[in-house]
């Protein structure tokens, strides 16, 4: 697309910008920039919820609204690691998180049971994407063993899950992006350190300016 409103700029005339595309392709002329991104076959859910919480990022007291995802770090030669988080919508904290070396179930439900376990009464709303963990039977059976409410994305939507994304680029723009890790230990270190700091010591202008521990206990 750039390279052809370049010509048609250049040469005065009108250009098919599909012309272009197929002239590139025989000259073996790649774009470097927004590449399409592979397509993966979708698996079948094996269950879904309604998107219940529908963008209603405010909640008026804690462990009532809880978002949840996982997202990619690399560290080493190429190696990858994954944290799985559970975000509580009143004060913004980390309820839990749980960083491992594969992006599997275990990730996410152990990331749930710490959750439970730090607030074994809430009866919270648990919004999530349709990974393939929250479409799982067992972890739906979690939920509903523990009287939670599930609540989904829908599908290409992750303004849905706008609270969590937002979390995941606030710790990589202040934290990951700043470094290099070596090892899963390196960055097992610096996610503990940045979480800490966030929940605790973090000021947020929308928490009147505490930080999320400081705005919970204030509620409480």
């Amino acid at each position: 697309r750039q390279l052809t409103l370049h010509l048609r700029r250049q040469m005065g005339r009108a250009i098919n910008a599909k012309r272009v595309y197929r002239l590139m392709r025989l000259q073996g002329i790649q774009s470097v920039i927004r590449r399409k991104r592979k397509k993966y076959v979708g698996s079948t859910p094996q269950q879904v919820a309604e998107n219940v919480l529908n963008r209603n990022f405010e909640a008026e007291a804690p462990n009532q609204k809880w978002v949840t995802d996982v997202t990619e770090f690399k560290y080493g030669n190429g190696q990858k690691a994954y944290l799985s988080a559970i975000k509580d919508l009143h004060d913004k904290s980390i309820v839990a998180y749980v960083l491992g070396h594969s992006n599997n179930n275990s990730l996410v439900f152990r990331t749930l049971e710490l959750a439970l376990q730090a607030a074994p009464e809430s009866r919270s709303l648990l919004h999530s994407d349709r990974g393939f963990q929250y479409t799982s039977l067992h972890f739906k059976q979690m939920l509903d063993e523990a009287e939670l409410t599930q609540s989904m994305s829908r599908v290409g939507c992750c303004i849905d899950n706008g609270p969590m994304e937002s979390f995941w680029g606030t710790l990589k723009c202040e934290k990951y992006y700043l470094h290099t890790y070596r090892t899963f230990e390196e960055l097992q270190k610096d996610i503990d350190a940045y979480i800490h700091f966030y929940n605790n010591e973090r000021l947020q202008a929308k928490l009147n300016g505490l930080s999320p521990i400081e705005f919970r206990t204030k509620a409480a």
